[in-house]
């Protein structure tokens, strides 16, 4: 029952926050839970199912009004119990006042034990750990061009990650830096960094021990557990975790390989590309060949794909430009359109076999 009682949504709406290392204001669809407050990007008609953040609630000081943003008197602050400040932006003086009493009663709550009684040493020395050090200033220095955490690709599951790092990167550059004495303390602030958002997992590895670990223990100190900068850090650098090809994409048996001439989407014009098709799994990749063909410009599962000749009487419509004939166009699942020429008639032919044969 305890459980159920955490997950009670205790008020929820728009307010616009502001950024935090970088000062714009955006607005976010809150949900004021008993121990914490979510944010999340809010898209079209329903709330976008990536959390942007959280504000942990216990030892939170509540400052309404709060008058010192320029041209936003309607805005409350919220400082955490790791000094790190939110500045949140309600629509009207009623609806601020209502969060701010809301928010109030879910701080007393917790300060009084109801629900926030303190589990295990560790938890106190987190807690202690926490009163001594200004996570923003750690954060800066991680961020830091020339002494701090350095990012790199790492491959979970056959998913390549780029600009993250390992749990036990995070952990050796904390000591490192002498932000701290052991490797625990190390986990105990990086789990405060994540706590805070600052931080967020990156895999499944990751997400995992988020899960299940206790409050200090939410980072773990392991090489193959990632995490990157939060996403409201992306201006500062590209932190941008996507997952790029895959390991397991480029591991099929290549079946063919050719130049070819391919549309672009976007300006429509038309570029010589290396072709390779690859089947377990089959997949067609295209490369730019003054580079290399080691990183593909772009590719596409066949799996389900259409794929036809066009005739090379008249040009089809979405072709554009100056177009030789030997035409044949792919149609992948996703209904993405690709226009490609090969440079013979019998060449076409060939692409269209071996494609039909994968799909």
């Amino acid at each position: 029952n305890s459980m159920e009682k955490k997950n009670t949504i205790l008020r929820e709406g728009f307010l616009v926050k502001r950024g935090h290392l970088v000062p714009n204001w955006k607005a976010r669809w809150f949900v004021l839970m008993p121990d914490k407050l979510l944010y999340y990007k809010y898209e079209g008609s329903k709330r976008d199912s990536c959390q942007r953040g959280k504000i942990l609630l216990k030892d939170c000081v509540i400052t309404c009004p709060f008058l010192e943003c320029e041209n936003r008197p309607l805005v409350l602050k919220l400082q955490t119990k790791n000094s790190v400040e939110h500045f949140l932006e309600a629509c009207s003086r009623e609806e601020r006042d209502e969060w701010a009493a809301d928010i109030t009663s879910v701080v007393h709550k917790l300060q009084t034990g109801d629900g926030g009684k303190v589990t295990n040493q560790q938890d106190t020395a987190a807690s202690e750990l926490h009163n001594v050090i200004d996570l923003s200033k750690v954060l800066d220095s991680m961020y830091d061009v020339h002494s701090g955490i350095k990012m790199s690709s790492h491959v979970e599951q056959g998913n390549t990650y780029s600009n993250c790092f390992s749990g036990s990167a995070v952990v050796d550059w904390l000591v490192f830096m002498q932000l701290v004495l052991t490797r625990v303390e190390a986990v105990t602030l990086a789990s405060a960094l994540l706590e805070e958002g600052f931080l967020r997992t990156i895999g499944l590895k990751s997400a995992e021990a988020l899960r299940t670990a206790g409050l200090s223990e939410q980072l773990v100190d392991d090489s193959t557990a990632l995490y990157s900068f939060s996403e409201s850090l992306k201006k500062r650098g590209s932190v941008k975790a996507q997952t790029s090809l895959s390991a397991v994409e480029l591991s099929g048996k290549v079946m063919k390989r050719g130049y070819l001439l391919k549309q672009g989407h976007r300006r429509k014009n038309w570029k010589v590309r290396l072709f390779v098709l690859r089947s377990e799994p089959a997949f067609l990749h295209y490369y730019d060949p003054t580079t290399d063909d080691i990183s593909p410009v772009g590719g596409f599962s066949l799996r389900g794909c259409l794929v036809s000749a066009l005739d090379d009487n008249g040009v089809p419509s979405g072709v554009k430009g100056n177009v030789q004939g030997n035409l044949f166009k792919i149609i992948t699942q996703s209904e993405t359109h690709f226009f490609i020429q090969a440079p013979t008639h019998q060449e076409k032919m060939d692409w269209i076999e071996a494609i039909r044969e994968q799909t």
